[in-house]
């Protein structure tokens, strides 16, 4: 992605010189979503204009020793979000520190989990969604685009003499998350812990999250993640593991599997997803697909497939893709997304 200077700033320090810099990077997309709703779900339009604006706001340091700092905020547009469709809104930030290949972050910080390499492969289209998969991967704690919210505590308003959930708990989020990546010879390492009230007041369970990447001579990919106690919510232990091949060089398989049955909030069970993508001779059309098995007792269906295509215009790309769901719904979409 090519970054956008936005200041760059030289500080002389007594031992020397140390670079200071803040970047503007992020993408845009707009397009149409279409959902069948078979009027189920209210009255909704099943087409709709869907928009996104993000730019990530990074400023970084290094010293003399060669130890990088940084923080980063996001500013981010979604239309028809309930949380960013009116204006966009900036996240709780993100610091870091990397030396020596070994990154460590403190608050809004890129779960391990989030991270696995291959979770979201079988993602379609410019929208990058996929109804069989991703969305069934269950509940954990990620980078948040939002301000925190729900880990919050507040004063002693109903007078019970307690500071509780039953209070307004709406004065200081004490959410705070802690991450470590270390990458070395085509091994990526990820390790989290998130603690959604360090208070104590409202919420006593942390989540832990652990994952590995491996890339074996640019062919064979393969990803693992465990998360336990997914989003704070005690038992909700999930495990992912996901392999792709590269069988030609322009053409991947890939088989994911993900197991959520312990995950009471959303219900998810388990899912295989089998996906690749082959690359058409221009070099600039990417054909991509997948056929996902979900065993939640709430499917209509325990099927869910699609397909999708994406097309290359040098620093912006139009995409679409057609799936359906578990629900036996179709949904597509067709759009535009650009990187800055």
């Amino acid at each position: 992605m090519k970054k956008a200077l936005f200041a760059s700033t030289a500080l002389v320090l007594s031992a020397g010189v140390a670079a200071a810099d803040v970047t503007i990077s992020g993408y845009g997309r707009t397009g149409v979503i279409y959902y069948e709703n078979e009027g189920e779900v209210g009255d909704f339009n099943e087409s709709q204009v869907i928009s996104r604006l993000r730019m990530n706001i990074v400023g970084t340091t290094s010293t003399d020793q060669g130890v990088d700092f940084g923080g980063v905020f996001r500013l981010q547009w979604d239309q028809n979000s309930s949380s960013r469709g009116f204006q966009g809104e900036l996240n709780s930030g993100r610091l870091y520190v990397t030396a020596s290949g070994l990154t460590v972050e403190v608050g809004n910080v890129n779960t391990a989990f989030d991270s696995a390499g291959l979770l979201y492969a079988t993602e379609l289209g410019s929208y990058d969604r996929s109804v069989g998969f991703s969305s069934k991967v269950g509940t954990f704690f990620a980078y948040d685009a939002d301000r925190y919210t729900g880990q919050l505590f507040g004063v002693d308003t109903d007078g019970d003499g307690d500071v509780d959930a039953d209070d307004g708990l709406d004065e200081l989020a004490t959410y705070n998350g802690v991450a470590a990546s270390y990458s070395v010879a085509g091994v990526n390492l990820r390790a989290s812990y998130v603690d959604p009230d360090q208070s104590g007041l409202v919420r006593d369970n942390e989540e832990l999250g652990l994952s590995a990447d491996y890339t074996w001579n640019d062919r064979l990919e393969l990803s693992a993640a465990y998360v336990k106690d997914g989003a704070g919510f005690e038992d909700n232990d999930i495990w992912f593991v996901g392999a792709r091949y590269a069988v030609m060089d322009n053409a991947r398989v890939g088989l994911n599997y993900v197991d959520a049955s312990n995950d009471s909030e959303a219900e998810v069970g388990n899912t295989f997803a089998l996906y690749g993508d082959y690359a058409l001779a221009d070099g600039l059309t990417v054909i991509e697909a997948y056929v996902a098995n979900n065993d939640s007792d709430d499917n209509e269906t325990d099927n869910a497939f699609g397909i999708g295509a994406n097309y290359d215009l040098g620093g912006a790309r139009l995409g679409a893709s057609l799936q359906r769901d578990y629900e036996e719904r179709v949904t597509a979409d067709m759009g535009v997304r650009f990187d800055f």
